[in-house]
C-alpha cells in the first residue's frame, strides 16, 4: 500500500512509520480498507470531555488506548498534576486484537503523541502505521482555541461526545 500525499511530514521508513495522513485521507483509508483501524491514543479525560471520532457510518469503532495517563496532583507528583507514559501501550494495542498486517491510523490531540505511537507500533512489528496530522483538534487558532483550523473536528468529520 502506498501512502497518499498529505502535504504534512512524509514520515516513511526513515522516520520509523508509514507517514502522516490528513484527516480526509485517514477517513478515506478507513472507509476503503475493511481491516483498517483508528487508534485514539489521547487520555481518558480527553475522550470524555472533548469527544471521540465517530466511525459508525463505516461500521467501525475507534480503539481507545492511552499513550499517556493523567496523574492527579499529589505529594508524589510534587503537588502538580502530570501525564505519565503508558508503559503497556504496545501490549494494550495488541490486546485490542489489531492484526500486525492491517493499516493502523493513530490520532491524538494535535499529532505529537500519535506520531510517537505510530513509531512505537512500527518498531514492535506492525507493518503500516500512520499518524493523523493535526490530530483530533489541531493547534490553537489566534483566539487560542482548538478544533477550528486543523484536525478531525475542523475537517468536519463525524465525532461524538462520550
Amino acid at each position: 500500500m502506498t501512502r497518499p500525499e498529505s502535504g504534512g511530514n512524509p514520515g516513511g521508513a526513515a522516520a520509523g512509520y508509514a507517514g502522516d495522513l490528513s484527516p480526509k485521507e485517514a477517513w478515506d483509508l478507513l472507509a476503503r480498507e475493511k481491516g483498517a483501524v483508528l487508534v485514539d491514543c489521547r487520555s481518558q479525560a480527553e475522550w470524555s470531555f472533548v469527544g471521540v471520532p465517530d466511525l459508525g457510518t463505516l461500521g467501525k469503532n475507534p480503539v481507545l488506548v492511552e499513550w499517556q495517563s493523567f496523574v492527579p496532583a499529589s505529594a508524589e507528583t510534587g503537588g502538580k498534576p502530570r501525564m505519565s507514559a503508558n508503559k503497556e501501550f504496545v501490549a494494550d494495542v495488541a490486546k485490542a486484537g489489531i492484526p500486525k498486517d492491517v493499516p493502523v491510523v493513530f490520532i491524538c490531540r494535535s499529532g505529537g503523541r500519535s506520531r510517537s505511537a505510530a513509531v512505537a507500533m512500527t518498531a514492535a512489528g506492525w507493518k503500516t502505521c500512520f499518524n493523523l496530522a493535526g490530530g483530533f483538534e489541531g493547534n490553537q487558532d489566534t483566539a487560542r482555541h482548538r478544533g477550528t483550523t486543523q484536525g478531525w473536528k475542523a475537517s468536519g468529520l463525524p465525532w461524538a461526545q462520550e
